[in-house]
């Protein structure tokens, strides 16, 4: 990338924001861009010893080269999440401004592809609830896999516009706001955004992200935190906003960061906010600002007695479903019409069934498998769980048969196996297999299926 392939009104723009620093911005876009991940800590397996840390996130590294990540299983197991490092900063935030130490309701507004979706949900407590909402239904399915690789069974997925959950008004202690943006801070890492940027889009964004805005601010209860981040540089979109939120009820909240990690404060009225600059950290273009909602909020509202879209399971069909769980006694178990299985976490089971009556497109709870007869199918999301027992039967592969399995190809076992099983790889689930006579079926799903070639590896 050179200066001359930047937009020339965005040039104008960033000169004027940045004064004397934007040759260094400008020769910082010309790098390559950092490369970062975070693992997940309830699948503490990928080796960190000589990563540099990410400053500002404990659980975040950076790589010193990237690697092909589809063909790693770690990454497929769900053992760390490819996050830019820059937006990992509402880690830091959360921990200055949240009680994450007691159990709060977490709405993700703005949630595809399930980056920040996997870092709150290893921030929170287990009897937390998490959210975690898209609008674009094309948008959902990659969501649902990255917080099925996360395995964490607290986790809620919808799919509405944000001015659908008015009936939760009062309802989160806490909202995430990543919202929709022009992408400016990507420019580097994806040089495509570029060929949408305008000043009109930009106008077009911060529009959106008001009425976003809008829709989420009751949905917090009194004392309720609200956190607005995008992935661009210019005011109107960040600071204009924040100061807009910052007349509606909210109080913004400083963060006290070291001079050292290089995060700008920008402040406009009572409004502040936190920007990352590719020149002054190792990441990609962030802002980021947090509020305190000191409006009434609407009352408490009443708890359905039961789920409306689902029904408890058997007695003896329950038998079953107890074995598969490292702590059963946590769950209830539930079926869907379409006879699909689910087990439902007893201390955030209240949170659903307001969730289940407010909410039409949603899934949640940990999903079991299906009866066919007497026999139990297992599903997919119930492999990556953490919930998971660990004394089910399993077979530890190598990586090479790993990579087999994520083809979707029919492994062939040194011994004949029964029944079904777990194929692991360095102690992480990776999913089923069952052994029907001298054949060893694969159970992945047709969608999670890798189609590269493993020789490229």
């Amino acid at each position: 990338m050179t200066e001359t392939t930047l937009p020339t009104a965005f040039r104008q723009r960033m000169h004027q924001q940045l004064g004397a620093e934007y040759p260094a911005f400008l020769d910082a876009l010309q790098q390559p861009p950092p490369v970062s991940i975070r693992v997940n800590p309830q699948k503490p397996v990928l080796p960190t010893n000589g990563l540099h840390s990410v400053p500002w996130c404990s659980a975040g590294f950076y790589l010193p080269t990237r690697p092909v990540f589809t063909l790693d299983p770690l990454f497929q197991a769900g053992a760390f999440y490819v996050q830019e490092a820059s937006s990992m900063l509402l880690a830091e935030a959360l921990g200055q401004t949240a009680r994450l130490q007691r159990p709060l309701r977490v709405l993700d507004l703005c949630a595809a592809p399930g980056g920040k979706s996997t870092l709150l949900a290893s921030l929170l407590t287990p009897d937390s609830l998490l959210v975690c909402n898209e609008v674009i239904r094309s948008r959902v399915p990659v969501l649902r896999e990255n917080l099925e690789k996360w395995g964490l069974p607290n986790v809620a997925i919808s799919n509405h516009d944000p001015e659908d959950f008015r009936a939760l008004n009062g309802f989160f202690d806490l909202a995430l706001v990543d919202a929709p943006c022009s992408g400016e801070g990507l420019f580097r890492k994806d040089p495509e955004a570029m060929l949408e940027w305008s000043e009109d889009n930009v106008r077009i964004c911060a529009a959106r992200q008001q009425r976003i805005l809008t829709a989420a601010a009751p949905l917090l209860c009194d004392d309720g935190l609200l956190c607005y981040s995008t992935c661009t540089y210019n005011e109107e979109e960040n600071l204009n906003n924040a100061a807009w939120l910052s007349e509606q009820g909210f109080e913004p909240l400083s963060l006290d960061l070291p001079d050292a990690w290089g995060v700008v404060e920008k402040t406009a009225g009572k409004a502040v906010g936190y920007q990352c600059y590719p020149n002054r950290v190792q990441g990609e273009g962030f802002f980021l600002s947090v509020f305190k909602k000191k409006q009434r909020s609407s009352p408490e509202m009443a708890v359905p007695r039961a789920f409306r879209s689902m029904k408890p399971v058997p007695n003896w069909q329950q038998k079953t479903l107890l074995s598969y769980l490292k702590n059963p006694k946590a769950f209830s178990f539930y079926v869907k019409p379409n006879g699909d299985v689910y087990a439902i976490p007893e201390a955030i089971s209240a949170e659903l069934r307001v969730l289940d009556s407010a909410l039409h497109n949603k899934g949640f709870g940990l999903e079991m498998g299906t009866f066919k007869g007497d026999d139990f199918i297992p599903a997919h999301a119930l492999a990556l769980s953490t919930a998971i027992a660990e004394n089910l039967p399993a077979i530890d592969l190598t990586r090479e048969e790993a990579m087999r399995f994520f083809k979707k190809e029919n492994l062939v076992l040194d011994k004949p196996v029964k029944g079904w099983l777990l194929a692991r790889y360095e102690g992480l689930n990776l999913g089923w297999l069952k052994g029907v006579g001298n054949r060893v079926n694969n159970y992945l799903p047709k969608e999670w299926r890798i189609r590269m070639d493993i020789k490229e590896y």
